[in-house]
C-alpha cells in the first residue's frame, strides 16, 4: 500500500479534490478495493465506514423516455432500497444502472466511482447512516485507490441531500 496527497487518485478525481481545495491522503493497494468488503480489509476498517458511490437511473411518468442518474451514497454495510429512491425522487421507477451509464455520468467505472468529481452533475443522495461514522473511506475514481474524510464534509462536497435511503432491517 503507498499513501500520498493526491498522486495516486484518478487524475479526474485529484483535479477535483484541487478545485475543491481539499487535502486527503489516497491510499493505494495492489489489489482492487472494488467492493465494500475489499475496501474494509484492506484499510483496515469496519465495512460500515466504506462509501458506496452508486448510480442509478429514475424514470419519469414515460416509461419510455431517458433515464436520470442519481448518485446514491450509501454504507458498505447497507444495500439500497430502490422503492425508497423512488419516493424520494418522485420517479414512476428507479433502477440501478449499467456500466456504461455508470461512466458516462461520472466518468469512473464501477468499483472506483468517487462520491464527487463527476463528469456531470447529478442529484446525489447521502444516506444518514454515514453520519453514523466519524470517518468514512471512499474511492478515489480507480479500483485501487481509496481516501478517508468525515462525513459531513464529504457529503457537503458531494452536494447531496442526506436521506433514508437503506434497507430496513428486522
Amino acid at each position: 500500500m503507498s499513501t500520498h496527497d493526491t498522486a495516486d487518485a484518478h487524475p479526474r478525481f485529484a483535479d477535483a479534490l484541487r478545485e475543491l481545495g481539499l487535502t486527503v491522503p489516497v491510499r493505494r493497494f495492489p489489489d482492487a478495493t472494488r467492493t465494500a468488503q475489499q475496501a474494509a480489509d484492506a484499510i483496515g476498517c469496519e465495512v460500515a465506514e466504506i462509501v458506496k458511490s452508486l448510480v442509478f437511473e429514475a424514470r419519469g411518468a414515460d416509461p419510455e423516455g431517458a433515464g436520470e442518474p442519481v448518485v446514491v451514497l450509501v454504507d458498505g454495510s447497507s444495500r439500497v432500497d430502490v422503492e425508497r429512491v423512488r419516493a424520494e425522487l418522485g420517479a414512476a421507477s428507479v433502477k440501478r444502472a449499467g456500466a456504461d451509464t455508470v461512466r458516462a455520468t461520472t466518468g469512473y467505472a464501477i468499483g472506483g466511482v468517487p462520491p464527487f468529481g463527476h463528469l456531470t452533475r447529478s442529484r446525489v443522495l447521502a444516506d444518514r447512516g454515514l453520519l453514523d461514522h466519524a470517518v468514512v473511506w471512499a474511492a478515489a475514481g480507480t479500483p485501487h485507490t481509496v481516501f478517508p474524510l468525515d462525513p459531513e464534509t464529504l457529503i457537503a462536497h458531494a452536494g447531496a441531500t442526506v436521506v433514508d435511503v437503506r434497507e430496513r432491517t428486522a
